[in-house]
């Protein structure tokens, strides 16, 4: 049973768009690989062969874990989200109280996770401190570097 995952629509359109590339150029590719190599001769002693087809099943392999994650993925409806608490979704603006250095970051799922443009992944440790808080509230979150603490400032959607 697939795990249920939730997801921005532009999130979950941009992995339809990479199964599909996989599913269509990447098969493509390999098989003209795995013709090439079957064409430079005898099959029990080709290395390039052997390669080409250890990479076709590494890459069916990400095509069914790709399409696994697919099948439990629901689109979050964002205009439901309550931005009275942290939730998937929520941009919340935090304050380290030791720094007092501040940070916004929205909270998405695992595959949508890219901190460079501020996106954290919900089971991250910082994103699994901050579900469930309200405005005001701190976090005390460990980290790898120690314990940090994060106030919630504002919570807003994305």
């Amino acid at each position: 049973m697939a795990k249920v995952s939730y997801y921005t629509e532009e999130g979950l359109n941009r992995l339809k768009a990479e199964l599909n590339e996989m599913k269509t150029k990447g098969r493509t590719d390999i098989a003209r690989q795995i013709a090439e190599a079957r064409d430079k001769g005898d099959l029990s002693e080709n290395a390039e062969y052997d390669a080409a087809k250890d990479a076709q099943g590494l890459h069916e392999l990400k095509i069914a874990k790709l399409g696994e994650i697919l099948s439990g993925a629901r689109i979050l409806d964002e205009s439901s989200i309550d931005t009275s608490m942290v939730a998937v979704l929520s941009t919340v603006k935090i304050k380290n109280r030791k720094n007092g250095a501040e940070m916004n970051y929205t909270l998405v799922s695992e595959e949508e996770a890219d901190l460079k443009t501020g996106k954290i992944s919900v089971g991250s440790p910082i994103g699994k401190g901050l579900l469930g808080k309200r405005v005001g509230e701190v976090a005390e979150i460990k980290i790898p570097a120690g314990t940090v603490e994060l106030e919630v400032i504002e919570i807003s959607r994305s």
